[in-house]
């Protein structure tokens, strides 16, 4: 597993397991239990995301070392502020509770609006890319800081359209691969972390497959050419927060 060096001097594998969505009712624990067996040792999940618990049990149970195992997980928002979020950030960390910091959806706005007061540069700022929406902007913002992107859905969400693309489609018919893992290896080569989600042991398998080619520079250029700049999300729009601690409540 190709693992990057974050700014903090911690190593993080390239391609991590991500939970969003898998129900809490064994499924995650299912998930998790088979990503470990096939070699992932970065899980990633949040406190909204309401399956921890079973991140924890497969973590427990698959008789793998912790300090093997990064797991990414994220404060919600009804846990902002300094008192809530003591016990995980900069004091947190000081106190050897947990490793790296990070944060999540923080556009270029936000970005340079919060991040120049903070103590600690966030190692990782994790945000929706794939090759149709390639964070260009940001990317070069958090290169000046030597921050990672870690890349939430990588595979555009199962964008069909994306997954079709000819040149994808080329690519994984020379590469023998599937169209996923040509788009997650050109992600990793252009050093972001990814977060492949799947409940499909087979696809669990595959996204992981990524490290026995490389694509050539010219194919990471026409690549780079499929970028049309925009998300299916905007932090920056108005109502998004409110919007989000409606429908996520971590809470009563």
């Amino acid at each position: 597993m190709e693992k990057f060096l974050l700014r903090d001097g911690n190593e993080i594998p390239a391609v991590g397991f991500g939970v969003f969505m898998i129900p809490a009712d064994g499924s995650t624990y299912k998930a998790v239990r088979s990503a470990l067996e096939v070699g992932y040792r970065h899980i990633d999940t949040a406190a909204a995301y309401f399956n921890e618990a079973e991140v924890g049990k497969a973590v427990k149970d698959s008789g793998i070392a912790r300090e093997e195992i990064f797991i990414t997980s994220k404060l919600w928002l009804q846990d902002h502020g300094y008192a809530a979020a003591r016990k995980a950030l900069e004091d947190a960390k000081s106190e050897g509770m947990i490793h790296s910091i990070g944060v999540s959806n923080m556009t270029p706005e936000i970005w340079n609006r919060f991040v120049p007061s903070f103590e600690t540069v966030p190692a990782v700022n994790q945000v929706e890319c794939n090759p149709y929406f390639q964070q260009r902007r940001l990317r070069k913002i958090l290169d000046e800081s030597d921050v990672k992107l870690e890349a939430w859905g990588p595979l555009g969400q199962g964008n069909k359209k994306l997954l079709s693309d000819p040149l994808i489609t080329e690519l994984a018919e020379k590469y023998n691969k599937s169209a996923g893992q040509i788009i997650l290896r050109f992600e990793v080569q252009e050093g972001m972390i990814v977060l492949p989600k799947s409940t499909n042991p087979e696809r669990i398998r595959s996204n992981l497959a990524i490290f026995d080619f490389a694509l050539a520079e010219e194919e990471m250029d026409k690549l780079r050419a499929l970028d049309t700049g925009k998300g299916t999300h905007d932090p920056n729009a108005e109502g998004v927060g409110e919007m989000l601690l409606a429908n996520y409540k971590v809470h009563d």
